[in-house]
C-alpha cells in the first residue's frame, strides 16, 4: 500500500498539516503544543540548532536578529538570505524547518511516519516560487507528491470535489497572513475547473499588523513623549508586533480592544476601536477588492458571469470588514467556515486522491492491463472498475467514495504570462512577446514564427520569460528568465528574416517545453522546465546547510 499522503498548508504566518483518517475525514494534526496551527517562525538558536513554532515566535521579542519569519514572501527570490551565526539560509532552507516540524508533529500524533506530502501555494505563485516551495519540502526530507493551489485545496475542503455536488461557480477569497488570492472556480460533479485567478503574494494579515504597529507607536509617543519611539528599538518593535497581532485578533470579535505598550520606562494603554482599525487598513482591503474586481472581469471575459457562492479562506478573512466590503461592492453573501484550516484539509483530501490513484494504477499494472508509465484515462472502464473496488477494499472505504475522488478532474490556469525575449531588426532594443497569458486554461499549445535579425546569422538565442509584474509588459525588465538556450553553428547563406518556428507548450502540471527550429540547424532546440523541479546543484547546496541543523523545542 502506498504511503499516506499528508497535506501541508505552508503559510506566511501560520502553517498546518492534515491527513485523511480511517473514516475518510480530513483531520488537522495538532502540534507539540496541542494547537492546530504552528507559527511559521524559525529561531536559529545556535549554529546547529533551530526552534520552530510558538517558542521561536516568543523568542523573537528578545532575539530578533536570530528569528526568521514571513519567509513565504521570499520564496522564489534567489538573492534573499537570512543570516544567523555566520551562516546564510535561503527561503527554502528556512521554510524546510517549518515543514519538518509539522511532519515531526504529525508523526508523534498519529504514530505514522510522514514521507509523502502535498504542499499548497498561492494560486498567483509563479514558476520560481513553486520550485522553491517544492525544494523546501525536499530539504525537509519529504517526497513532495504535488503542489496544489490554495483556492483549489479550499474547494476540496468545502466538499465539492469528492461529493459530486451540483454545478456552481465559486469565488474563493483567500486572505492569509502574508498573501492574497482571488480565484473563480467552476465546481461540478467530478470536476474542479479554475476559471481565473489574481493576487498579490505581498499582501496579507502581516500588513494589517504593520499598520496597527505604526498607530500604537504614534499613540504611545503622544502619551509618553519623553520615552521616545519604540520603533527605534528592534526588541520593542517585536513587542509591538506581538501586541498588534493580539489586538487585531480581538477586534474580529469585539468592537474595542486595549493594547499595552511599554518602552524606555514609559507605558501607555491604547484603546483601539474596530472602526479605527478598519480606517487604518482601508487601503489594504481596497487592494483586495481591486484584485477581486480584476479576477471577476477575467472570468466574465471567459463567459462566466454569475457567482453562486463566495468562500472566505485565510485567517485575515475573519475580519468583519472583509465580508461587509465584498457585500457592499459586489452584493456577495460570504461563507466563512474553518478559514484557518480549510486549505490544509483540502490538501489532505487531494493527497488522498493522489494516494488512491497510485494504488489503483499499481493494481492495474499488477493485473497486466496497464503498462508502466500509462495513466488512468488509458485504462478500460471495466478494468478501472475492478481496480477501484480492490482499492476500496484495501482502504476500507466505499467504492463510490474512491471512484468519485479518483475520477475528480482538476483543471487550472496560468497565473502569469509567458513569452520570448525578441530583438528588433537592426536594433539593440529587445522586448517580450507573450505566447501564453495569465488565466489561459491549461494545457496550452502556442506556435509562432519569428525572423532572424541579420544576414548570415550564425546563432539564435531563445529566452523563455515569465511575467513578473501585475500586468503583462513587453519591457524585458518587467519579466524574468525562466530558461534559455542557443541554436549554434548555423551555416552562412540565410538572409535576414529567415523563419524560426517556435512551439510553446505548458502541460496541466505547468511543465513548460519550448521547441525552436531553424532551417539551417540539423536538430531543433528543445528547452524544458519541469514543474517545481530545482537544479541538482541548488538542492545539494541547500541540503548541505540544512543537514547541519537539528530541531529542538
Amino acid at each position: 500500500m502506498p504511503n499516506k499522503v499528508f497535506g501541508v498548508d505552508l503559510g506566511t504566518t501560520y502553517s498546518v498539516i492534515a491527513h485523511v483518517d480511517e473514516f475518510g475525514r480530513p483531520v488537522v494534526v495538532p502540534n507539540a503544543d496541542s494547537q492546530p496551527t504552528t507559527p511559521s517562525v524559525v529561531l536559529f538558536a545556535s549554529p546547529s540548532e533551530v526552534v520552530v513554532g510558538m517558542q521561536a515566535k516568543r523568542q523573537s521579542r528578545v532575539r530578533p536578529d536570530e528569528v526568521a519569519s514571513l519567509v513565504k514572501r521570499h520564496m522564489g527570490d534567489g538573492g534573499w538570505r537570512f543570516r544567523a551565526h555566520g551562516q546564510d539560509y535561503s527561503a527554502p532552507a528556512v521554510a524546510s524547518q517549518v515543514i519538518a516540524e509539522l511532519a515531526a508533529s504529525a508523526t508523534r500524533a498519529t504514530g505514522e511516519a510522514v514521507h509523502d506530502v502535498v504542499v499548497t501555494v498561492p494560486a498567483y505563485f509563479g514558476d520560481e516560487e513553486r520550485k522553491a516551495t517544492k525544494l523546501a519540502g525536499e530539504l525537509a526530507g519529504l517526497n513532495v507528491v504535488d503542489i496544489i493551489n490554495e483556492p483549489t485545496a479550499a474547494a476540496f475542503a468545502y466538499g465539492f470535489g469528492q461529493q459530486g455536488a451540483a454545478s456552481e461557480t465559486v469565488l474563493v477569497y483567500d486572505l492569509g497572513g502574508g498573501t492574497f488570492d482571488s480565484t473563480v472556480i467552476s465546481l461540478s460533479e467530478r470536476r474542479i475547473d479554475v476559471i481565473a485567478t489574481d493576487g498579490d503574494h505581498e499582501l496579507g494579515g502581516a500588513d494589517w499588523d504593520e499598520r496597527l504597529v505604526q498607530h500604537l507607536s504614534q499613540q504611545f509617543q503622544e502619551a509618553q513623549p519623553q520615552a521616545g519611539d519604540p520603533l527605534d528599538d528592534s526588541y520593542a518593535t517585536q513587542d509591538l508586533l506581538g501586541m498588534a497581532e493580539e489586538t487585531k485578533q480581538a477586534l474580529s470579535g469585539r468592537e474595542t480592544a486595549e493594547a499595552f505598550v511599554f518602552y524606555n520606562g514609559g507605558r501607555a494603554a491604547v484603546t483601539v476601536t474596530r472602526a479605527q482599525f478598519e480606517e487604518l487598513t482601508a487601503s489594504l482591503l481596497e487592494r483586495t477588492i481591486e484584485l477581486t474586481r480584476r479576477v471577476l472581469a477575467a472570468a466574465q471575459g471567459k463567459g462566466v458571469t454569475t457567482i453562486d457562492r463566495v468562500l472566505l479562506v485565510g485567517g485575515m478573512s475573519k475580519s468583519p470588514a472583509v465580508a461587509r466590503r465584498l457585500n457592499e461592492e459586489f452584493g456577495f453573501t460570504c461563507q466563512l467556515a474553518d478559514p484557518d484550516l480549510a486549505v490544509a484539509k483540502g490538501a489532505a483530501i487531494y493527497g488522498q486522491k493522489k494516494e488512491l490513484e497510485a494504488f489503483v494504477i499499481s493494481d492495474l499494472v499488477a493485473r497486466g492491463v496497464l503498462a508502466e508509465g500509462q495513466t488512468l484515462d488509458q485504462a478500460r472502464p471495466v478494468d478501472l472498475h475492478k481496480a477501484v473496488a480492490s482499492t476500496a477494499e484495501a482502504y476500507g472505504l466505499p467504492s463510490t467514495a474512491v471512484d468519485e475522488l479518483v475520477a475528480t478532474q482538476v483543471s487550472n490556469v496560468t497565473s502569469r504570462g509567458f513569452g520570448l525575449e525578441i530583438q528588433r531588426e537592426n536594433n539593440e532594443d529587445k522586448y517580450v512577446t507573450f505566447l501564453a497569458h495569465a488565466n489561459d486554461t491549461l494545457p496550452i499549445v502556442a506556435e509562432e514564427t519569428f525572423g532572424t535579425v541579420v544576414d548570415d546569422q550564425h546563432a539564435v538565442q531563445v529566452k523563455v520569460m515569465e511575467q513578473a509584474t501585475a500586468d503583462e509588459s513587453d519591457r524585458v525588465a518587467d519579466n524574468k528568465v525562466v530558461i534559455e538556450g542557443m541554436i549554434h553553428g548555423l551555416p552562412p547563406g540565410f538572409p535576414r528574416g529567415t523563419p524560426v518556428d517556435v512551439r510553446f507548450t505548458m502541460q496541466r502540471d505547468q511543465t513548460i517545453e519550448v521547441t525552436a527550429r531553424h532551417p539551417g540547424a540539423t536538430e531543433p532546440l528543445v528547452l524544458r522546465v519541469e514543474a517545481g523541479v530545482s537544479s541538482d546543484r541548488m538542492r545539494q547546496e541547500e541540503r548541505d546547510k540544512v543537514d547541519m541543523l537539528k530541531r529542538r523545542g
